[in-house]
């Protein structure tokens, strides 16, 4: 019977469910004995955590014969997936994410809420190490039974963003979880993706940390449906009252969004616990007014759309570099290109030429 490896932290006893069995230091491994597909979808059904985080340790997974039955089990959930409120969180480093994700975890778990947290973990470039910290980082959150957790590496993908983030959000509304977070690790080509299978975007800010406005990519802010300043507490609440000002006159000068809302701008302190509930608020009101006109079930199609053909593209990259032919190809070729004796182009279209013949 195939096995799977599975890397549990050795410090973490009350709050196991959820943590990613990827590249950690100080997990130890362990091998699994992999079940049928059906036994993964029924548990997932019934909310089993444990066979949830195997599953998606086998999405994860590079190995074509985890891939296959992955795929199994996610086309076994898909008919019970689409029930959750898809919510993209991101921001710069040291804006606050993982404290107001606990604050706003919280008060939804505590309201009966089942709520999915999926935080995209930068890994190493050199090593392929990350650090999934989330797990420790919201201590409180954590503990809940109705809370699931799972910092995931982005082992190199696009943009930051794990590969299997969007098949992720399926299992886990497969499996119950109303609310799904999807936590980037910072402003940059992540939110792109992020963007393409959330409902709601959240945009957090600093306030008093130099000219926001200037220093804030107009693109980020056009994908924002409501950017909320953190820390407006104590001495930095009048900054942060005059930042909520100013990103309101930039907002206006942007064009409608498709959906037809206008981004909120607010502010929230999770030390005076203050502004959290009406984020949630303000993200209801959001859901609300798109189901109502139409957009949200426009945009779920377009999304759907959109990762079929993001499919499409890996699937084809993955079958291009796993031809033994074509990497022996690539690595003579390589070596010619390097010492200026064949122009690039030329020689990518050669072997795109010979591969598609």
């Amino acid at each position: 019977m195939q096995e799977v490896e599975e890397k549990e932290n050795k410090t973490d006893t009350s709050s196991a469910q959820g943590i990613s069995p990827g590249a950690v230091n100080n997990f130890i491994r362990k091998k699994k004995k992999l079940l049928t597909p059906e036994e993964y979808i029924q548990g997932i059904l019934a909310g089993d955590i444990s066979l949830l985080s195997q599953a998606i340790t086998l999405l994860e997974s590079s190995l074509p014969s985890h891939q296959a039955l992955a795929g199994e089990i996610l086309a076994g959930c898909l008919p019970h997936a689409g029930g959750s409120i898809r919510v993209g969180i991101t921001g710069v480093p040291g804006v606050g994410k993982s404290s107001f994700i606990e604050s706003l975890g919280v008060y939804l778990t505590e309201n009966e809420k089942k709520l999915a947290i999926l935080a995209i973990d930068p890994s190493s470039q050199k090593s392929g190490g990350s650090i999934l910290g989330d797990k420790t980082r919201m201590e409180r959150l954590a503990a809940s039974p109705n809370a699931f957790i799972r910092p995931s590496p982005t082992a190199g993908s696009l943009g930051g963003v794990a590969s299997r983030t969007r098949e992720t959000i399926l299992l886990c509304e497969a499996a119950g979880y109303e609310v799904v977070f999807v936590e980037t690790v910072g402003v940059g080509q992540s939110e792109v993706a992020v963007h393409s299978m959330v409902d709601f975007f959240l945009l957090l800010m600093l306030a008093g940390a130099g000219d926001e406005i200037q220093g804030m990519k107009r693109g980020i802010m056009e994908m924002a449906d409501m950017i909320l300043i953190t820390k407006a507490d104590g001495e930095n609440r009048e900054a942060a009252a005059k930042a909520v000002k100013e990103y309101e006159s930039a907002l206006h000068l942007f064009p409608l969004s498709a959906s037809g809302w206008l981004p909120r701008v607010r502010t929230c302190s999770v030390v005076e616990n203050k502004g959290i509930t009406e984020a949630w608020d303000t993200l209801l009101e959001y859901m609300a007014f798109t189901r109502g006109n139409g957009y949200f079930d426009e945009r779920r199609k377009q999304q759907a759309r959109y990762w079929f053909f993001e499919a499409l593209n890996e699937g084809l990259k993955q079958h291009f570099y796993g031809d033994e032919e074509i990497r022996k190809k690539i690595a003579e070729t390589e070596k010619v290109v390097m010492e200026r004796k064949a122009d690039p182009y030329k020689a990518a279209r050669d072997i795109l030429q010979n591969y598609f013949c």
